[in-house]
């Protein structure tokens, strides 16, 4: 057989090869989701390939999958999740996987030299009920730290990592998970700045006072939110000096929408 024969039979082998295994792969697309809805920048990897994606902010996902591929999906406030590419999910278009939120379950412990056992009534008589029980007079380690909330602690988990290189801080970073946790922490400060001012102030002094709809009292809350001046006026807890502001807005809202 002369050499260009082989060329072109060589040819033709290669072309059958990549198309043979074009149709054994495609791409997988899909969504994670969760109770909470926190579901951006969560990892995908195709273990059998070594291929990875991130989920954008609403959970949806694309990675190339071939048939009996494992998958995993990890983030650190969920459960690692598995998958294997079944004939079934390899046929389908489109899937929804569903994570389950990480929690530590701990054992019980008895704290010394008290001898407590975590339930409260039975504490309380142990140690009479004179006895005023905290933290700090228990002398516990840490007594007078501030508890951290959700958010600051998705926030401190994917910016901390052990080992002489981490990798969490590294993947998050360049995910643009950090960035998107920061803005979480900030919005749920604002949020609780908001609830302390509900409890300030009820809905009658609003109406009454400041001439605002019951209707219109959560949008006139987050008018005052978008102020630069509403963190640090709510942060100082001086309510005369929060009424004060409030006022201020209040007129400028009624304003805004013609409610004069």
């Amino acid at each position: 057989m002369p050499k260009s024969r082989y060329v072109v039979v060589l040819f033709l082998l290669l072309s059958f090869a990549a198309h043979g295994q074009s149709l054994l792969s495609r791409e997988l697309e899909g969504k994670v989701y969760s109770d909470d809805g926190d579901v951006a920048a969560t990892h995908v990897l195709n273990t059998t390939t070594e291929r990875a994606a991130i989920t954008d902010l609403n959970g949806y996902f694309k990675i190339t999958m071939s048939l009996n591929d494992t998958i995993v999906f990890s983030a650190v406030q969920y459960k690692r999740k598995e998958i294997v590419i079944t004939q079934s999910i390899f046929d389908s278009k489109f899937i929804n996987v569903p994570l389950e939120n990480a929690l530590t379950e701990l054992e019980e412990v008895v704290v010394m030299p008290y001898n407590l056992t975590g339930d409260m009534s039975r504490d309380a008589d142990r140690l009479g009920k004179e006895r005023i029980i905290t933290a700090s007079t228990l002398g516990l380690p840490n007594a007078y730290a501030k508890s951290l909330t959700k958010a600051e602690r998705v926030l401190s988990e994917a910016t901390s990592g052990g080992g002489l290189v981490p990798l969490n801080p590294i993947l998050n970073g360049i995910s643009g998970r950090t960035k998107y946790l920061k803005k979480q922490v900030e919005l749920e400060k604002t949020y609780a700045r908001t609830e302390r001012v509900k409890r300030f102030y009820a809905d009658s002094l609003i109406v009454a006072d400041l001439k605002i709809p019951l209707e219109k009292i959560d949008d006139f809350l987050y008018f005052c939110e978008i102020d630069s001046a509403f963190q640090t006026t709510v942060d100082t807890h001086d309510k005369l000096k929060i009424w004060e502001f409030m006022v201020h807005k209040g007129k400028l809202y009624r304003e805004n929408n013609k409610l004069d």
